[in-house]
């Protein structure tokens, strides 16, 4: 079974350990007084995410930072499918949140974006963490109210609401992901993606017939001369953010709200 996305560890164990329900010990069985809190093991495996990405968290590794042994972490987590969804409530609850520029909603939404934007760029692991199935913890159930909240009074029903702000948070998590890729790239690569191309244009120049492309060469060359390469994360967020916030207010117009 895959754990690293959401949810993809026993719904009731999981539901436990994040809202800190206690469970029940096995009969017969006493075990010793825990040292420590789901925090502070939420905190090191986020570090360690942070730090090396997401397939570093294992129990051993985790257990290793806290020290403890791998078994006796299990007594406080059930599984890596468990802690990936406590460390993912713990950034959630954890994240800063700005005051928008005005009490609009376009400003609010913004401000909601901006937030999650902040909060990938701090824990780049997140962006590649599927969260369909996300955990229904504290810090999440926290962070959704503050964000529907964005967009109210706009005239969108409850289920428009949701659709909206789900469009909104996926926008956001694609930037990072590509964001995060583009890092990757110019890390693995040792080159910025203007000395990339600039070491591959004689290359280029021999294989690329731009009478044959004449659009793509045209458009291609406008846009990498703007971005100093084929791909500038800023520019990508801060326009599609406004196209989506522009379609919302297509739907709020249509809602007679606006």
């Amino acid at each position: 079974m895959a754990t690293n996305r959401s949810g993809a560890g026993d719904p009731a164990r999981t539901l436990a350990l994040l809202w800190g329900v206690p469970t029940a010990p096995a009969a017969g069985r006493r075990g010793p007084r825990q040292a420590h809190s789901p925090a502070e093991i939420a905190t090191a495996a986020v570090e360690l995410a942070d730090a090396e990405g997401v397939e570093a968290v294992t129990m051993r590794r985790v257990a290793q930072a806290l020290g403890l042994s791998p078994m006796a972490l299990y007594t406080y987590v059930p599984g890596k499918a468990e802690l990936l969804d406590l460390m993912l409530d713990t950034v959630y609850a954890r994240m800063p949140r700005s005051t928008p520029a005005d009490d609009g909603w376009r400003a609010r939404a913004t401000a909601v974006a901006d937030d999650n934007l902040a909060l990938h760029r701090a824990h780049p692991w997140m962006a590649a963490v599927p969260t369909s199935r996300p955990p229904l913890g504290p810090g999440l159930m926290a962070k959704y109210e503050y964000e529907l909240r964005a967009l109210a009074g706009t005239g969108l029903d409850d289920v428009e609401l949701d659709a909206a702000l789900t469009h909104l948070l996926g926008f956001v998590q694609t930037c990072a992901r590509m964001a995060a890729d583009e890092r990757a790239a110019r890390q693995d690569s040792a080159m910025s993606d203007e000395q990339w191309w600039a070491g591959n244009a004689e290359l280029l120049a021999r294989v690329f017939d731009p009478e044959r492309y004449p659009t793509a060469a045209r458009v291609g060359a406008a846009a990498g001369a703007a971005h100093g390469g084929a791909y500038s994360p800023s520019h990508a967020y801060e326009f599609g953010l406004g196209r989506v916030l522009d379609g919302l207010a297509a739907l709020i117009r249509d809602r007679g709200e606006e």
